[in-house]
């Protein structure tokens, strides 16, 4: 009986080595799969972020374009737009005059004028009656902003045509200074294709009653250069001077542009 226990002895401590042995190869095969998955999970989410460039690709044809602020009698006017595929989808007044009875003849006009705007496709359109000044100051604020959009037009899609045709397409001068018993007169032009787009003038009668008649005559006579293409334009009636000077420095912004 104590020869056997040596024996014993060596066949446990043999038993308990294999048992460890067959314990630590079961649990290597469970670590794997944890970190398979924990791996799989990582790719799942960075997965989905490489489509999110796809949804906003639909947008890109999309533009939208501030015109000038118009000073009226009554207050500013800046007209907003948004373009799609070169069309005026949208027309938004982002200032208007207001307060008093300017608010009343703001929301009378601009929804109209908006409309307008949008059917048009131009700044061609109807006053508002009631709302002169503020549909006077809309068409300014208008036109600015589809010259804007006919800038960016001609710049992206003039790629067959010549760099130096593209940039003398548009050309922005600036005529004398005409002056009048009242005061200074300057006229600055926008000429595109040897048309007048755009007229306005940067300096004009003020102080006093010259205020008022600058502000009834001045959009009246930017309106005719633009719709005459020339300086034979008639004179607003109360506002001769003015009307005069207009027309002198309208005719050297022209000289410039060559007739």
């Amino acid at each position: 009986m104590r020869k056997s226990h040596p024996i014993r002895r060596v066949v446990l401590a043999t038993a308990a080595t294999v048992s460890g042995v067959v314990l630590l190869l079961s649990l290597k095969p469970a670590s794997d799969p944890a970190s398979a998955s924990a791996a799989g999970a990582a790719a799942q989410q960075t997965a989905p972020a490489q489509e999110s460039p796809q949804g906003g690709a639909a947008a890109a044809g999309t533009s939208t374009v501030t015109g000038d602020v118009a000073q009226t009698q009554y207050g500013p006017v800046q007209v907003r737009l948004t373009v799609a595929d070169g069309k005026v989808t949208k027309a938004e007044a982002v200032q208007a005059p207001k307060g008093g009875t300017s608010d009343q003849k703001t929301a009378l006009s601009v929804p109209k004028l908006n409309q307008e705007a949008v059917a048009a496709q131009s700044a061609q359109i109807d006053s508002v009656t009631g709302a002169t000044y503020t549909s006077t100051g809309y068409k300014r604020s208008l036109q600015s902003a589809l010259d804007k959009v006919k800038a960016a037009s001609s710049r992206s899609g003039g790629g067959s045509s010549s760099s130096g045709g593209a940039a003398q397409a548009s050309r922005t001068l600036t005529g004398q200074v005409a002056q009048t018993q009242y005061g200074p007169v300057q006229v600055r032009i926008t000429v595109a294709d040897g048309k007048i787009t755009k007229a306005e003038a940067v300096q004009a009668p003020k102080g006093g009653t010259s205020d008022q008649k600058t502000a009834l005559s001045v959009p009246k006579l930017n309106q005719e250069a633009v719709a005459a293409g020339n300086a034979n334009i008639d004179s607003v009636s109360g506002a001769t001077y003015t009307s005069t000077g207009y027309k002198q420095s309208l005719q050297s912004a022209l000289d410039q542009a060559g007739g």
